[in-house]
């Protein structure tokens, strides 16, 4: 049998001829050239006509026998009367790329679940290497529309480095996956969603949640009027235990050196647990801040009635009992439960819309706890650009395999 036989069976590329076979001082390689004679322009897919010079380009393909293999092809510029003077199409690489298709396949395949620099070293190309060939694998599995059919999304922002710099990541609760993000947290990149997604489907969108950032708020009421906002219940929680924890602080500080500033001393944690986890010592705690400081206590119960109001099922109750919150936080005479109440009522609608709708921010703060594991095994990002391709590598549902090519007949065959 011929080595260039072999290699073609071995390689199993599609349209692809193997004319020539030698080894090198790193491997094989390779000569192939494409199955078609006629050039295809590389631009609109069609034939041309003329071609005008060639230039020697090579190709690194998958590894075999544990010894590298380049391709190598005399590439041909076409007129194409469509798109000009473009290079020709090669059935087994994408334009402008030096790699396969299978080679950045199995590469893309490996950086789901490992560091760039374990990419890297294994498949021994460059560490910057794999973010470029990454890239190129999720814009060409990703060719369809992502922002078809949405209805529901959740949006949030994550920090990807130092000195605050972000990304907006916009999710479907319907399908649980990433459909867009884009560099910045401010109402303008919520607002390049919006035109991307354009108006027609914008309009049909039924429900959109979020945490309490102004900047999402405005974007969304100006861009989608008919979309219902809703806050994450935990984000409100959250404010609650801030509060708490502004209280105790106060409480503190104007109690310093006295028997009753030492009784609250190491009841950060205890206050702030739900009662059916606190242990023996921790319900001797509370029951301690009880009975020495009142205004902590009052705060301690202002947060655990907010958590059971907000996990109730019925929306009339939930909107009743919200009222009531916001009164008795008013006249708590606590200024940080004060600030708070101001806070709910300003934005009520949102804050039920949880209990209307059952939807919250979880998923969306799920993914996000993905993309910083994406982050800690990569490192760090230099740039957002490549963070999002790996974001769309992970989150979007692409499910990629180890390459493994299986002949088209038996090399005994032959």
């Amino acid at each position: 049998m011929r080595a260039t036989t072999l290699l073609r069976i071995m390689f199993v590329l599609k349209l692809t001829r193997v004319t020539q076979a030698s080894t090198g001082p790193f491997g094989i390689v390779a000569t192939v050239a494409p199955a078609t004679r006629v050039p295809i322009c590389s631009g609109c897919m069609r034939r041309a006509r003329w071609a005008y010079d060639r230039d020697r380009r090579e190709w690194r393909h998958l590894d075999a026998s544990g010894m590298e293999t380049t391709l190598l092809y005399d590439l041909r510029r076409v007129d194409c009367r469509r798109c000009g003077v473009r290079t020709e199409l090669v059935p087994w690489a994408d334009t402008g790329s030096r790699f396969t298709r299978d080679f950045e396949d199995h590469v893309a395949y490996l950086a789901q679940g490992a560091d760039r620099t374990t990419v890297a070293t294994t498949m021994r190309i460059a560490w910057r290497t794999v973010g470029s060939i990454v890239a190129r694998v999720v814009a060409r599995l990703r060719s369809g529309d992502s922002l078809a059919g949405l209805e529901h999304i959740g949006v949030d922002e994550l920090s990807y480095r130092k000195h605050h710099e972000y990304i907006t990541v916009v999710l479907d609760h319907s399908a649980g996956r990433v459909v867009w993000a884009a560099p910045g947290k401010n109402a303008a990149t919520l607002k390049e969603f919006f035109a991307a997604l354009g108006s027609e489907r914008s309009a049909k969108l039924k429900t959109v949640t979020m945490d309490m950032s102004q900047a999402y708020i405005n974007a969304v009421r100006a861009c989608a009027p008919n979309a219902r906002i809703v806050f994450d219940r935990f984000h409100v929680q959250r404010l609650a235990h801030d509060a708490l924890d502004e209280v105790r602080r106060d409480q503190m500080r104007k109690l310093a050196g006295t028997d009753e500033g030492k009784s609250i001393k190491k009841t950060r944690w205890a206050l702030h647990k739900n009662p059916w986890n606190l242990t023996g010592l921790e319900h001797d705690k509370v029951a301690q801040v009880q009975r020495a400081n009142r205004p902590l206590y009052r705060a301690y119960l202002l947060k655990e009635s907010l958590a059971q109001i907000l996990g109730r099922h019925q929306l009339h109750v939930a909107r009743t009992k919200l009222h009531e919150w916001i009164g008795w936080a008013a006249r708590s005479r606590l200024p940080a439960f004060k600030k708070l109440a101001k806070t709910i009522r300003r934005h009520l609608e949102g804050i039920l819309g949880h209990i209307a709708t059952g939807l919250s921010n979880g998923p969306v703060e799920g993914l996000n706890g993905k993309i910083r594991t994406i982050t800690r095994r990569a490192y760090g990002f230099h740039n957002a650009a490549n963070l999002i391709a790996f974001i769309f590598l992970c989150c979007t549902g692409l499910v990629l395999r180890p390459v493994f090519k299986t002949p088209v007949s038996h090399p005994l065959e032959c």
